[in-house]
C-alpha cells in the first residue's frame, strides 16, 4: 500500500453563488497550501461540503486537486455517500485520476448497526483500487464506538488505518501498535496525537494557517517540545476564536481575507457570518495578534 503520512488539509470546497465548484479558486487554494509545505489534501470531507454535493460535482473536484497537485504530494478522497454503490463509484473514479487513497465516514442517515457498517466498509475496500482509511468520529457516527469495533474494522483487507477524530489517545496507539496507519483529526491536539504515534494530521484549520502546522509537524519531529507546544498554543488562540462564530463559513470568511474567495456554504449549514461578525472575527485575530498569520 502507498505509504500515508504528513499534513494534510481537510480542504474546503470553494462554490460560487449558485453552489457550483469555483475551480479557480479551489487551484488558488491549493496553491497556498502546497506553498506552506504541506504533504497533501483531503478532499470532500465534512469541511469540504462533499456529502452536501453532487456525486459529479465531487468528481469534478477530485479531478481538479489531482491535476493542480505536485508529483510527491498525496491525494485522499472521502467518497463516503448515502448508498454504497455512490462511494463505489466516487472510489473507483479517485483511482483513474491517480489519487493515492479514498476514505470515508461511515453511513450517517439510517441508523446503521455495526454490523450494517461493517458490511459497507468490506464491500468499499473489496470495491476500490486504492487503499481505505476508515473515518472514527463517534460525535457524528457514534455506532462505532469502542476500540475493539475499530480494531475489527481495521482488520478487513485493503483497510489502511483511519483517520482518528477523538480525544482518546491510548485507543489511537493500540491502533498504531497493529499496524494501523493513523491520520489525528484534533486540530487543537496535534502535538499530543503526533507524540502518541500518529503518522500525520487531517484538519480544517489547516486551510487557513498551514505554515503553523507545518512548524508544528517539524518541531515535533525534531522533538522540539516546547516549540511544538508553543506552536499549538498559537493554533489553539485561533481555533478558540473562530469558533465563537459559525466554523464553516468563518473559515471561508477568513480565506476571503487572503483573496481566496470561497462563496458561501451549502445547506443546511449556515450560508455566511454577516458583515458584522466578520468585522469582529477580524478584529478579535488582530488583537491576538494572529491576523498577521494569514499573510505568511
Amino acid at each position: 500500500m502507498t505509504p500515508l503520512a504528513g499534513i494534510l488539509p481537510a480542504l474546503i470546497t470553494p462554490l460560487d453563488a449558485a453552489g457550483a465548484l469555483n475551480a479557480a479558486s479551489l487551484e488558488k487554494l491549493l496553491e497556498r497550501v502546497y506553498a506552506a509545505g504541506v504533504h497533501g489534501v483531503y478532499l470532500c470531507g465534512s469541511t469540504g461540503e462533499g456529502m452536501l454535493q453532487s456525486i459529479a460535482q465531487r468528481k469534478r473536484i477530485v479531478e481538479v486537486a489531482a491535476r493542480n497537485s505536485p508529483p510527491g504530494k498525496q491525494v485522499i478522497v472521502h467518497v463516503g455517500a448515502n448508498t454504497t454503490a455512490e462511494a463505489i463509484e466516487l472510489a473507483k473514479h479517485a483511482a483513474r485520476v491517480e489519487a493515492h487513497a479514498v476514505s470515508s465516514l461511515p453511513p450517517l442517515v439510517g441508523g446503521y448497526s455495526f454490523a450494517e457498517i461493517k458490511h459497507y466498509y468490506e464491500q468499499l475496500a473489496a470495491a476500490s483500487e486504492l487503499p481505505l482509511l476508515l473515518y472514527y468520529f463517534p460525535e457524528i457516527a457514534p455506532a462505532v464506538k469502542t476500540a475493539d469495533q475499530i480494531l475489527e474494522l481495521c482488520a478487513i483487507p485493503n483497510v489502511a488505518g483511519l483517520k482518528f477524530t477523538e480525544y482518546d489517545l491510548y485507543t489511537m496507539l493500540r491502533l498504531k501498535q497493529q499496524g494501523a496507519t493513523v491520520f489525528y483529526g484534533r486540530d487543537e491536539m496535534l502535538t499530543a496525537g503526533l507524540l502518541f504515534g500518529a503518522d500525520g494530521g487531517i484538519g480544517s484549520f489547516y486551510n487557513v494557517i498551514p505554515e503553523l502546522f507545518m512548524t508544528l509537524w517539524y518541531e515535533t519531529l525534531e522533538n522540539h517540545h516546547d516549540a511544538a507546544m508553543g506552536a499549538q498554543a498559537q493554533i489553539n488562540e485561533f481555533i478558540t476564536i473562530t469558533c465563537r462564530y459559525p466554523l464553516f463559513p468563518a473559515l471561508k470568511t477568513i480565506l476571503g481575507w487572503t483573496e481566496i474567495d470561497c462563496g458561501p456554504c451549502l445547506a443546511p449549514r449556515r450560508e455566511r457570518l454577516t458583515e458584522a461578525e466578520a468585522a469582529q472575527l477580524r478584529a478579535e485575530l488582530q488583537r491576538a495578534e494572529l491576523y498577521d498569520l494569514l499573510s505568511v
